[in-house]
């Protein structure tokens, strides 16, 4: 069977017709991301979902007349999900991880850390007592004396980000994790007010040709998701906060075919101008914590108030009930607290890791399949739909799955590349994982730095 459980799972709560999931192959050749769990699965199902979705938007658009095979290319999709493996700029690669992210030995156990952003480092720092460029050394003494899971709540209450890792059932046992595990694994659910709102025109050379996105998302799963949007077509505009940067590799290598500008929300001019790129938008994507998109009135209901019949995607850490919902989060620190990394422990001791940022790049494909089934049903009644992807569910899913079958040892093929010439420098980056009939095999358009476009829709 090509789509595994989990891809169907999340194709039925999508709301895709299930038997276009015939059209799906094996990926040729395999995915090479070799794990205890089925890490390689879970990434050809997301991608060949999205990729069959953003086929059911051409056919629906006129583009197509018959469906065709989705085949994924497992090369592809292993080289996109260790991008950072084989991101360069001007030949140099990055620094993926700051030196005080990552494992830990707590009093009573382990800890996953996570600060690549300056602003969670300094805050990191200053909850461990150590100076923001302490030796390793030192670190390790400080995170030493704590335990795991005070640490772990004294980071949350402290604006850093500190996961206490445990094993399967220790997170089974967990308050969150119930909550995490009664969501679906792709939630959706419709806008039922009066408000409707046309779907697109059919006149388009690609599939989300006209469309245009909003891209309020930071790190990787919301990034990934739109960079398919773009992908397939659509104008995606990321808007960022002038005061928090990206991470200059990450955003590079995640905003292929987008354009990105910077508004201080706070600031009403800015705000003004945010207003009236929305008010043209088709879609928003976010991928903060929910607490601080409510005060800019960016949850779904507030956005359906004021614009109706809008797609909204959406990408978190946690749920929307459980006692997390407003934590911080990242697909590292997923695996620390969920118990992937002590299944991928390499010697039961020691905690491992995905040999990817799969919850990430998952969730992302997910949720552009999610958002392509949404607007072709938005199209149809005029309804908006609200599409929300978590990383804990995407893990709760991947460890329900249970171990990873024959051929999971399947060495990562060779990568598949592509470079050009970009505003940043000369960039060597993965090729898109996603495919669709008469599509490119690379990207059009590179990523522009951070902050370099307009505040205007194309």
């Amino acid at each position: 069977m090509a789509v595994t459980s989990i891809g169907r799972r999340a194709w039925r709560d999508l709301g895709g017709d299930e038997g276009a999931l015939d059209l799906v192959a094996d990926p040729a050749p395999a995915v090479g991301l070799p794990a205890r769990l089925r890490a390689g699965e879970l990434m050809g199902d997301a991608v060949a979902l999205a990729s069959l979705a953003i086929q059911q938007v051409q056919i629906a658009r006129g583009q197509r007349r018959a469906p065709r095979a989705v085949r994924p290319d497992g090369a592809r999709i292993t080289t996109s999900a260790q991008c950072e493996r084989h991101f360069l700029v001007d030949g140099v690669a990055p620094d993926v991880w700051a030196p005080l992210s990552g494992f830990w030995r707590a009093a009573d156990g382990w800890v996953r850390t996570h600060g690549n952003y300056p602003h969670h480092a300094l805050r990191l720092a200053a909850l461990l007592d150590v100076a923001p460029d302490a030796p390793k050394d030192a670190v390790a003494a400080a995170v030493a004396r704590w335990p795991a899971v005070a640490l772990e709540t004294a980071a949350a209450e402290a604006g850093a980000i500190i996961g206490a890792v445990r094993s399967p059932q220790q997170w089974a046992g967990h308050a969150e994790s119930a909550a995490v595990a009664a969501a679906p694994l792709v939630d959706v659910r419709t806008d039922a007010g009066a408000g409707r709102r046309a779907g697109w025109t059919d006149d388009a050379d690609a599939p989300l040709a006209g469309i245009r996105v909003l891209d309020l998302t930071r790190v990787l799963a919301g990034p990934v998701a739109t960079r398919a949007l773009a992908f397939a077509g659509a104008d995606v505009l990321r808007v960022d906060s002038p005061r928090l940067p990206e991470l200059g590799w990450q955003h590079l290598e995640t905003g292929h075919g987008k354009r990105s500008t910077t508004l201080d929300l706070a600031d009403a001019r800015d705000r003004g101008v945010f207003e009236e790129l929305l008010a043209r938008a088709d879609v928003v994507v976010t991928g903060y914590r929910p607490a601080s998109l409510d005060r800019f009135g960016f949850a779904p209901d507030a956005l359906w108030e004021r614009h109706p019949g809008l797609v909204v995607g959406s990408v978190a850490a946690w749920s929307t009930t459980g006692p997390w919902a407003a934590r911080r989060g990242f697909d590292s620190i997923v695996q620390a607290i969920s118990g992937i990394a002590m299944v991928e422990s390499p010697d039961g001791v020691r905690p491992g890791a995905l040999p990817a940022q799969v919850l990430d790049h998952s969730a992302g494909h997910l949720l552009a399949a999610a958002v392509c089934v949404a607007l072709d049903a938005q199209r149809r009644d005029g309804h908006g739909r609200a599409a929300r992807v978590g990383l804990a569910r995407v893990a709760q899913e991947l460890l329900d799955a249970g171990p990873a079958g024959e051929g999971a040892d399947t060495a990562p093929p060779p990568p598949t590349l592509q470079t050009g010439d970009t505003a940043a420098g000369r960039v060597t980056t993965a090729v898109p994982p996603v495919a669709y009939p008469g599509g490119p095999l690379e990207y059009p358009t590179l990523a522009s730095p951070w902050g370099r476009d307009a505040a205007a829709w194309r």
